[in-house]
């Protein structure tokens, strides 16, 4: 499925979340949250500035999820779109996460 930028998009749906999370590439770092997770990737709104590249390999750390690592999709300001790197690992934590933590929530403006 392509957008009007013809940037392919998520195929799994999405749900909107407010988890608190650190994004590690190399030897820098910044705080966020991820604003929608789906089984395949995740968006993430950023605190501060963050160089990584389409491509890039990073990692992210958070109390809900763990640490689940993922490859740069899309950078846009201080939004960044995650493609997750699937493993037996991520997939539990994923699954444990919309079992036992996940509500949905509505989205807010930064400000």
């Amino acid at each position: 499925m392509a957008n009007n930028l013809n940037m392919a998009t998520r195929s799994a749906p999405r749900s909107k979340t407010r988890i608190f999370a650190t994004v590690h590439y190399f030897s820098q770092s910044t705080r966020g949250r991820v604003v929608d997770l789906s089984a395949t990737g995740m968006a993430l709104e950023l605190d501060g500035p963050f160089a990584a590249a389409k491509g890039s390999r990073v990692k992210v750390q958070s109390d809900d999820l763990g640490f689940i690592e993922g490859v740069v999709q899309w950078q846009h300001m201080n939004r960044l779109g995650l493609q997750l790197k699937l493993s037996t690992n991520t997939l539990a934590q994923l699954s444990s996460y919309f079992r036992f933590f996940h509500e949905e929530v509505k989205p807010t403006l930064a400000r």
